[in-house]
């Protein structure tokens, strides 16, 4: 299909039906093939809160259908870690239709760091946050208070933080993306670094626990991955000249 050339709005959602299909049909894979190690794969996620635990604690579950339902979610957890290099190949895939040829270049390179990015977040979350923040909630323990933390609570609260982690880890590639397109630019992301170090700050309260260590915990990250984006954009963003030269075509061919 030429470049300049439109698909109507009908056409873009039946791409987004056929990309959300795949994405779906991924995680139900995905799903498949964690369910028969579910008991494996919930010890290693109870792991890091089991390590700072005193000995003899366990996990409770104080409803019956809790624990089958629990082994449930963590195999949809672990099939949506499995199919997340498909979801992210899917959205990028979805995006590609509006780009130019040589923007489309870098799309397999970006699939490829988007899928490492996001494990590689969660993976922070699971080996650097989890400990530190278990051991900060467990100091509240005295000799009559005795935390007793169920498996539905566990699971809601650590899938919560790894996918938090694994989707704040992709800032890097998505700012380097935007200005590799001429969306933003490197002056733009200095100019409005204190704007975004607020927002980091805010979004770390709003999706860890309202504790102070786990806020900052991702806060700090957050503002690694900042600069990082900076450094990419400027190896990777588009030069002003190519910007300029690529709206003259534009207005040019309009004509």
């Amino acid at each position: 299909m030429p470049e300049n050339e439109k698909l109507p709005f009908t056409a873009h959602l039946d791409e987004l039906r056929k990309r959300l299909i795949a994405c779906f049909i991924a995680v139900g894979v995905g799903f498949a093939a964690s369910y028969g190690f579910k008991e494996y794969l919930f010890q290693i996620l109870v792991r890091p809160l089991m390590q700072v635990m005193e000995t003899g604690d366990t996990l409770i579950f104080t409803g019956l259908p809790e624990a089958f339902f629990t082994y449930l979610k963590v195999s949809l957890l672990s099939g949506l870690m499995l199919a997340s290099p498909v979801i992210i190949y899917e959205f990028w895939m979805f995006v590609t239709p509006g780009l130019y040829d040589k923007e489309r270049r870098i799309l397999l390179p970006i699939i490829f760091l988007s899928s490492l990015f996001f494990v590689g977040g969660a993976l922070f979350g699971y080996f650097i946050v989890f400990p530190w923040g278990f051991k900060f909630f467990l100091g509240f323990a005295t000799e009559t208070i005795r935390p007793l933390p169920s498996m539905k609570e566990y699971l809601g609260f650590s899938a919560k933080l790894l996918l938090a982690f694994g989707l704040v880890f992709e800032l890097p590639l998505v700012l380097t993306f935007l200005a590799r397109i001429g969306v933003v630019s490197v002056e733009f992301l200095k100019k409005h670094r204190k704007y975004a170090l607020l927002l980091f700050f805010a979004g770390a309260a709003i999706l860890t626990p309202p504790d102070v260590v786990t806020q900052v915990m991702m806060a700090l990250p957050l503002m690694l991955l900042y600069e990082i984006s900076i450094l990419g954009a400027r190896i990777f963003g588009r030069k002003k000249e190519a910007a300029d030269a690529k709206i003259d075509d534009a207005v040019e061919s309009e004509q």
